[in-house]
């Protein structure tokens, strides 16, 4: 961080923008919003920048640009509130290589928006090295996405081999077992309700092939 240079920092109106996933939660606290939030405002504190706000994208993940305060960012942006971006990582800004490369390499650039991500040293307001190893970045935090997803499938389709519950929310029915969230026991308040609806659609069934 220490190696970013803002020569001018009257010019900028800056815009924090913060992301975390599901997968990104589970690493703790390294990756929360708490601590992306900290160290971008330290850097702008430390630069003298004029942080314009804050957007945040929580539970979101970086292989799509469908985000609520993603798409906020760029209508900031085509109203010409913003002209910088800071991100913790490239990862942050997204894991999607050609959307990224799309950002960076095009979109940011025409609209004269400087992008800086912290941890990588990237900052497309100067030349560096940093920039010009950023699209073999991006391939990586693609690829991880992909392994990420890969992996969680593998673990959702075991569980289902198994004959396990893998759903966040009960069926009508069924209640899950607090001490087993992956197994469901029977509701015996809505037993008779389930049982009603089976028997009325198994008499209309009945009723249907004998009117042919």
């Amino acid at each position: 961080m220490d190696n970013i240079n803002i020569s001018n920092p009257m010019d900028y109106k800056v815009a924090l923008y913060i992301r975390l996933s599901k997968e990104d939660d589970k690493k703790g606290e390294s990756e929360s919003i708490s601590n992306q939030r900290s160290m971008l405002r330290r850097f702008c504190e430390s630069k003298r920048l004029y942080v314009v706000n804050e957007y945040i994208d929580d539970g979101i993940s970086g292989t799509t640009f469908n985000r609520p305060a993603f798409e906020k960012l760029i209508q900031d942006i085509e109203n010409k509130k913003i002209n910088m971006i800071i991100t913790k990582d490239l990862s942050r800004l997204g894991r999607d290589y050609i959307g990224t490369g799309h950002y960076l390499e095009k979109y940011f650039p025409e609209n004269k928006v400087r992008y800086i991500s912290l941890l990588d040293g990237i900052d497309t307001g100067i030349d560096s090295t940093s920039n010009d190893i950023t699209p073999f970045k991006s391939v990586l935090n693609d690829m991880y996405a992909k392994d990420i997803s890969n992996k969680i499938k593998s673990v959702k389709h075991n569980k289902q081999d198994l004959g396990l519950f893998i759903g966040g929310k009960a069926p009508f029915g069924y209640k899950l077992d607090k001490n087993h969230p992956n197994k469901l026991f029977i509701d015996e308040e809505a037993k008779p309700v389930v049982k009603r609806i089976f028997k009325e659609a198994c008499t209309r069934k009945i009723l249907q092939s004998n009117s042919y």
